[in-house]
């Protein structure tokens, strides 16, 4: 068996809501039969073989071609399986996900993973807002999965985090790690203002120290013995937190936000 593949023929002007082509509606269909379901495309809905050529019969393994920063949507609420995007994601890329694997060799949109439950998602470049976040008027993003990024994040990243794990080997904008309820966000490069904004509970760790607002208090320096079971785990990633010369134990601990409930923390790198 070979991945099902669609290959984007030309770049439509509008957005285009790929939310259905995941295994669990593609599972047992035909080549033919998939190429006259149909998707979203601004305004009118047009079938799936307009946009795509398609090849291959593994529903389970999934291959995007082609693919340019106008998909949205791409493995919405994926169950089981493997999505690969050659090329740029557009937002929403696997928002609410439940299982399996999604990666991307480009950039994505905005609120990439938002209220994610489980699985893994991996970006080679840079994401836009909200990553891990929550949808607008919700009050719970990210539940549980682990997110790579192997670029740079936009503003809010984790924003009303509840669990999982989310690596960064970049930057990220404002307000990382805000509202978070639980759950850990990993920072590489430099992190923007306000960061920890209103979170409860949870853990960010960094490796440059930030600008933190007045209501996190010092906590001194700590040797942390659970780091190294942490970093441990970050061996199984294809990234630069796999490396030994990313670990350490030493850090200088800072809790916070005191204007909530004040048990999550900062974490930095001595």
């Amino acid at each position: 068996m070979s991945a099902l593949t669609f290959t984007l023929k030309v770049q439509p002007k509008q957005r285009v809501d790929m939310s259905p082509l995941v295994p669990a509606n593609l599972t047992g269909k035909t080549i033919a039969e998939i190429a006259q379901l149909t998707v979203q495309c601004g305004k009118p809905i047009i079938p799936v073989g307009d946009l795509f050529d398609i090849s291959g019969d593994d529903a389970q393994t999934i291959v995007i071609n082609n693919s340019f920063d106008k998909l949205d949507f791409i493995g919405k609420a994926l169950e089981n399986g493997t999505i690969t995007v050659n090329g740029d994601a557009g937002a929403y890329l696997g928002m609410g996900m439940k299982s399996g694997t999604i990666k991307v060799s480009g950039n994505a949109g905005l609120y990439v993973a938002c209220e994610m439950k489980k699985g893994t998602l991996e970006i080679d470049g840079n994401v836009g807002d909200f990553l891990g976040g929550a949808l607008p008027g919700n009050k719970m993003g990210m539940k549980g999965g682990m997110i790579l990024v192997k670029g740079n994040a936009g503003a809010r990243v984790g924003d009303h985090m509840r669990r999982g794990l989310i690596l960064i080997e970049g930057d990220t904008g404002d307000y990382c790690g805000s509202r978070m309820t639980a759950g850990t966000i990993a920072v590489m490069g430099s992190t923007g203002r306000y960061l920890g904004y209103a979170m409860r509970r949870g853990t960010l760790l960094l490796w440059n120290q930030p600008q933190l607002m007045a209501s996190f208090n010092d906590c001194g320096s700590h040797t942390l013995g659970f780091l190294p079971l942490l970093f441990n785990s970050f061996k199984q990633t294809n990234s630069k937190f796999a490396e030994s010369t990313a670990a350490f134990n030493r850090v200088q601990r800072y809790a916070g936000d005191m204007s909530e409930m004040g048990r999550g923390e900062v974490l930095v790198k001595l």
